[in-house]
């Protein structure tokens, strides 16, 4: 009996194919699925891995960036020697530990032993640092030979460091060590001598909440060096002997696994839509890669990029700068570093708001890339501050081309909101050797060239010469030398000048002269001096020296008033007519008994706050002068607006008064201005007896000048104080 098959069904055929096709379909997708999400993890946590090394490098590179601020100092060095416990443990160690969160400080001598122990918080006895020693002596060590093999040089010595990570306690660490050594050459210290400073700080709880806060990582902890539960998502803690002292792991973010569970139920729960269920996971997946790539990428993006411009930042220029170089040394080239800063960019953000600020930073950008090439790289340092890559220059006449573009664009005003601002700027500009340049000193010529174009006038460009080396190096020697003369009060000195009533015979007051008897360069001009020390920030510390100098010489004296001359830039501090009265009041001087004398400089420059320090200073009952009326360009209006008390004519104007018309009649014109305003005014420079006959026979208010008395040291004037207003012969017989 012959059993006959029968074919199977068509539709058992297309079910089986079908179901083959979908099973075959699902599968592939899955394993695609799979496979994105395997490599969405991994880079997850490649990224995890990367910004764990870096936050533990950041901690590092902190720890020593702390330590520095107190083992560069010249007082470390002067209490560490004299063993001075109560300054130590105030300033190198409770006060690391109290501010910087630093667990362990020790200060040891040059002989390596222990001065100073801090344990979280505590000053201990120094001995306790034999406890630490065996892991903290090597590194020493190796500070020990940096500086031995620095033949004594004072700048190795200050940038020498080692760091470490070591096993203190058990526990894995963070170790540093530094040299103390002084910040300036008021402190000697003689090579070999150095004390060190060293500081730990634990890879604790602490410190890893710190990383995990800053990039995101759950769970970041420490695991000890003999531990069973080592993972992928470890970092071992190795030190530079190759011993590993620990690990610290962290719960690893699973992005791609985490959207496989979400999205499982719906799979389990919709067998029969697998295809659309499959496709739905496909291109959730490939957007969860995407997103993960724009925050990669923008990331990176912003790491090397300014966010307000789009243009390169520091770290981007700098390697821009090493490539260029690179490249000129190659093809037998030369490259021209820009340096570019806007002038008086404070004034725009002070009167304008910041918002304008930020607006005239990005049109600046704007229009320094339009006036590139583009090989050339235009960066922004930050601030108003700007830096320019020229590659491929033949000479500096290039460069200087390139500028005088930059300053024509310039020239054009800038539109910010409804304001309309002209803005200048400076540029400083350095052209690489024709081999060999390095980067930094580069960069450090390019920034001497910009310094030089701001004190020149603005507006400008200016090469780097090979002397500007010199004269910046002689500014900060006379700087230093300046510092040391307001310290030591031996050099600079003030003489006093008289001041005679109308009548030319009674004295109602004196100016106070500043003079400095420098050892080398004699008897610097004051004006180079007020000069030098605006320039360097100075002005505050030099002003304030002779405003107590005078204060302190009138207070004791029967003279009724002194005048002193004041730089527009104390002017230009709101804290000025505080401090003067605190400092009349420590002196014993009535502020009637002081007179400020200014420059026609402050009134045109209409600033809101030196307007608001001269008012307080007039309300506080101190006389307001302006001095050498006449040469400048201040208007009626001005003199009216600041309340000025008193003129006093340049010495320019009466020296000519006796045989030029001309300078007789606007003599006469600006006392006859100064009464019609209520004005008292001094003439100065009375030189001849035509002189004084001419301002009396125009009454003019008081007279100073040699023909009346030369400026005379205290003790000369207070004599004469002390006699009586004299006849003009005897007063002039000093001379």
């Amino acid at each position: 009996m012959v059993v006959q098959s029968h074919p199977r069904p068509l539709t058992f055929q297309v079910t089986l194919t079908v179901l083959a096709l979908a099973v075959l379909g699902l599968g592939l997708a899955a394993g695609f699925g799979l496979l994105a999400t395997l490599q969405v993890d991994r880079t997850a946590f490649d990224t995890q891995r990367t910004f764990l090394v870096n936050g533990l490098k950041e901690e590092a590179q902190a720890l020593q960036r702390e330590q520095e601020s107190v083992a560069v100092w010249d007082d470390a060095v002067t209490y560490a020697k004299s063993g001075n416990q109560q300054w130590m443990t105030e300033n190198l160690g409770a006060w690391m530990y109290a501010y910087y969160g630093h667990d362990r400080v020790y200060v040891l001598d040059d002989h390596d032993q222990p001065v100073h122990a801090m344990r979280d918080g505590q000053t201990l006895q120094p001995q306790v640092f034999s406890e630490d020693q065996n892991a903290i002596l090597p590194v020493v060590g190796r500070i020990r030979q940096l500086l031995a093999g620095s033949a004594g040089s004072e700048d190795t010595a200050s940038k020498a460091a080692a760091e470490d990570l070591v096993t203190i306690g058990d526990r894995p660490a963070m170790l540093s060590v530094m040299p103390l050594v002084p910040s300036s050459d008021r402190v000697a210290q003689s090579p070999g001598s150095e004390f060190v400073h060293v500081t730990v700080q634990f890879i604790d709880d602490a410190l890893t909440d710190r990383i995990a806060r800053r990039y995101q990582l759950k769970n970041l902890h420490v695991l000890p060096r003999l531990t069973q539960t080592i993972t992928d998502a470890t970092v071992p803690l190795i030190g530079t002997n190759g011993v590993i002292l620990g690990y610290v792991g962290w719960e690893q973010a699973r992005p791609g696994a985490s959207l496989v569970r979400e999205a499982a139920p719906a799979l389990f729960g919709a067998i029969a839509i697998s295809a659309a269920i499959l496709i739905y996971l496909l291109r959730r997946l490939r957007r969860a890669s995407g997103q993960l790539q724009i925050s990669q990428d923008k990331a990176r993006y912003l790491a090397f990029h300014d966010t307000l411009t789009g243009l390169p930042n520091r770290a981007l220029f700098e390697d821009r700068l090493r490539r260029a170089l690179v490249n000129a040394d190659r093809d037998k080239g030369r490259v021209a570093l820009l340096y570019v800063d806007l002038d008086r960019f404070k004034h725009i953000n002070d009167t304008l708001g910041h918002p304008a600020g930020d607006e005239l930073v990005r049109q600046t950008a704007v229009r320094l890339v339009q006036s590139v090439r583009e090989i050339d790289t235009v960066a922004r340092l930050g601030g108003d501050e700007f830096a320019i890559i020229l590659s491929g220059v033949k000479d500096a006449r290039n460069a200087e081309d390139f500028c005088d573009i930059v300053l024509a664009q310039f020239s054009i005003p800038f539109q910010l909101a409804d304001d309309q601002v002209f803005v200048s700027t400076s540029i400083g500009i350095a052209l690489s050797p024709d081999v060999g340049a390095d980067p930094d000193d580069l960069l450090r010529k390019a920034d001497i060239a910009l310094y030089e174009a701001k004190k020149n006038g603005r507006g400008r460009y200016q090469v780097f010469a090979g002397d500007m080396d010199e004269i910046l190096l002689r500014k900060r020697r006379i700087e230093s030398e300046l510092r040391e003369a307001l310290t030591s009060g031996d050099q600079i000195r003030l003489t006093y000048q008289p001041i005679y009533a109308g009548d030319c015979q009674t004295i109602v007051g004196a100016e106070a002269l500043l003079r400095w008897a420098h050892p080398i360069h004699a008897a610097l001009p004051p004006g180079n001096l007020v000069a030098l020390a605006e320039e360097r920030g100075m002005i505050g510390l030099l002003g304030d020296y002779v405003l107590r100098q005078a204060a302190r010489f009138a207070a004791t004296s029967t003279l009724p008033w002194v005048a002193v001359n004041v730089s527009p830039l104390q002017l230009r501090d709101k804290s000025f007519p505080e401090r003067l009265a605190r400092l009349l009041e420590e002196c014993g001087l009535t502020p009637s008994r002081l007179q400020l004398e200014i420059t026609e400089s402050v009134l045109l420059a209409n600033n809101d706050t030196t307007r608001s320090v001269l008012g307080a200073l007039r309300a506080a009952g101190i006389v307001v002068a302006l001095d050498d009326f006449g040469t400048g360009y201040s208007a009626i209006s001005y003199l009216r607006h600041h309340r000025i008390d008193k003129l006093k004519i340049d010495r320019s104007f009466i020296q000519t008064i006796g045989n030029d018309a001309s300078a007789a009649a606007i003599v006469k014109a600006l006392v006859d201005l100064a009464l019609a305003l209520d004005i008292r005014v001094t003439a100065e420079g009375v030189e001849t007896e035509a002189q004084k006959d001419r301002l009396m026979a125009m009454h003019c208010d008081e007279f100073q000048g040699y023909l009346l008395s030369p400026p005379l040291e205290a003790a000369e004037l207070s004599a004469v104080l002390a006699g009586g207003a004299q006849p003009l012969q005897m007063v002039r017989s000093r001379d």
